[in-house]
């Protein structure tokens, strides 16, 4: 009879929930296109590199499916009852353990009739053995050092030596001249050889006794270290549970209450902007991580983190999910929190810009007009502060000498230079004019329009502008995808993990403050009632103002295609 899993319809694709040591038991028995996980890397992991190890079978660096069903029978045999793998602790009662030989050892390590990893691993570390006993040095240390610095050019004086009286060669004028004789140097290098491989033999000997006196607690020690470990690695490899049980306790496949785990591949947390980012991997590879992370459809923010502590470096990727991005710039400083909760100095080094909200695509526009027109700005006074400064130092270079007692004559009024200003404004009076023509005709005709179309213009005007801006980021937050993080990081994701906008609302903590209303005595001045209620009305007046002359403009086609 096949066992019977139980299913839920977790991140965009149906997954199979382990929930108990049944479940375990019969992994063999899953077919393989229902694991979420192919394969995942043995480092690089928020799981211990030794349990991980231990996992990965056949050494190649890689957890596959066929190491987790073979590591899952060993516990199963190995153990009473797998269903204690859930508790995921680094103990065990000595009546859980099934395998006699192992039980042996455990039981005079057990305090209480519970045998601890501690407790076996003090156990390793108190092996003793009757080594085996390193020769003695022919030299002191710093006369074996000098002899291998010197070994080289010394052989290489010899032989050119020995060419040199046969006619062959000739010996460099500032090679190095030994103080001993050929015999007595070769004889020096054979005593520091045989003292090495003698020193090896005896420290290979040693260490092979040692592994073999240790020998009999590993079986032990790996059952504790996977006892603890096991069950995380499957609730990250089978299916997502740990990522996506953050607010759903069911997925959890255990009744305690306990905090929600995170997933063993979320390194930490990224502080920045008043923002707590959750989402936060390790970056093995960043060409790599690069090529494929635009397609996770996610917000990124790429940081390189430096541990003051020790100066240990490390590049992370964070997931914004929520909020805006008008401060998140290149350049930005940060505070990363690992999951063992030290603090790493962070800096952005690279955004990758996607949509986190359909409110903020709805600004987007505006944000990227207001940034191009903002440089245009910049850019149109630099050059022309420029070039006014170059003016300036030309005419100063230029000016003709006169003597003190020659007053300044002024120059004569010459009405052509100013010929381009007074066209100028007399083009922009025309504008001007031809605005309020406009504007009138606007009214003139809204007076025979029905009292709905104004704010129909413009909503209609605000949806032509946001409107792609929106549709786009509609469908790319449906679509925001962990896989290809993950991928890029030599994971081999089976099916897809999405990040829809309600569960990416929990992956970015956002600063909370009370309503309070406090006197700032740093504040900026506000503006008076009066200038507040005069820009309120003009920006009214021109809104509606363009509304008018959009609906005249629109009202105009209708007519045409009506004939």
């Amino acid at each position: 009879m096949k066992h019977t899993w139980t299913y839920a319809n977790i991140g965009g694709s149906t997954r199979v929930i382990i929930r108990s040591g049944k479940d375990i038991q019969y992994l063999a028995e899953l077919d393989e296109k229902l694991w979420t996980v192919l394969a995942c890397p043995v480092s690089g992991l928020e799981i211990p590199d030794e349990s991980l190890a231990l996992i990965d079978n056949n050494h190649d660096a890689k957890i596959h499916i066929a190491d987790v069903i073979a590591t899952a029978q060993w516990l199963c045999n190995t153990l009473q009852n797998p269903d204690i793998l859930l508790t995921g602790k680094d103990s065990l009662p000595l009546e859980a353990i099934k395998d006699e030989a192992i039980l042996a050892v455990a039981t005079p390590l057990a305090e209480g009739g519970v045998v601890s990893l501690a407790a076996v691993k003090a156990a390793i570390a108190g092996v003793s053995i009757e080594a085996q006993a390193v020769p003695e040095a022919p030299y002191a240390a710093d006369v074996i050092a000098a002899y291998k610095a010197c070994q080289e050019a010394y052989s290489q004086y010899f032989h050119t030596t020995k060419l040199q009286s046969l006619g062959l060669a000739t010996l460099p004028a500032d090679a190095a001249v030994p103080g001993l004789s050929e015999e007595q140097f070769a004889e020096m290098g054979k005593k520091i050889a045989d003292y090495e491989a003698g020193k090896a033999a005896a420290e290979a000997a040693n260490a092979a006794a040692l592994a073999a006196a240790q020998a009999q607690y590993k079986p032990l020690e790996k059952l504790l270290l996977l006892s603890r470990d096991f069950c995380t690695l499957l609730r990250n490899f089978v299916s997502f549970q740990d990522f996506y049980a953050k607010r759903s306790k069911a997925l959890l496949g255990r009744g305690d209450d306990k905090d929600s785990p995170w997933a063993i591949f979320q390194a930490g947390t990224l502080v920045i902007d008043q923002r707590a980012c959750n989402l936060c991997l390790r970056v093995n590879d960043m060409a790599k991580h690069n090529a494929q992370a635009p397609d996770s459809g996610m917000y990124l923010i790429y940081c390189q983190c430096t541990l003051h502590a020790t100066g240990e470096k490390m590049q992370i990727v964070a997931a914004m999910t929520i909020g805006d991005i008008r401060n998140l710039k290149v350049g930005k400083n940060a505070l990363f929190y690992d999951r063992q909760g030290r603090d790493w100095e962070a800096e952005v080094v690279k955004i990758i810009d996607n949509p986190i909200s359909i409110g903020q695509a709805f600004w987007s526009p505006y944000r990227k007009l207001g940034e191009w027109v903002s440089g245009l700005i910049n850019k149109s006074a630099a050059e022309k502060e420029k070039k006014s400064f170059a003016d300036m130092t030309t005419k100063l270079q230029n000016a003709p000498e006169t003597t003190t007692n020659k007053a300044a004559q002024p120059a004569p009024f010459d009405i052509a230079k100013f010929a381009g200003i007074f066209a100028a404004i007399g083009m922009a009076i025309g504008y001007i004019g031809a605005f309020f023509t406009s504007l009138a005709t606007g009214v003139k005709d809204l007076a025979q329009t029905a009292w709905w179309a104004l704010p129909v213009a413009i909503i209609s005007l605000l949806l032509v502008i946001s409107g792609p801006s929106m549709i786009l980021a509609w469908m790319k937050l449906r679509k925001r995808n962990l896989a290809p993080l993950l991928n890029a990081n030599g994971w081999a994701v089976n099916a897809d993990a999405m990040v829809s906008v309600l569960f990416g609302n929990t992956l970015t903590d956002q600063a909370q403050f009370p309503i309070v209303k406090l006197n700032d005595p740093f504040a900026k001045k506000g503006l008076s009632k009066g200038s507040k209620w005069s820009i309120a009305i003009a920006a009214i007046v021109l809104g509606i103002a363009i509304a008018i002359i959009t609906m005249y403009l629109l009202g105009i086609r209708l007519v045409w295609c009506t004939c």
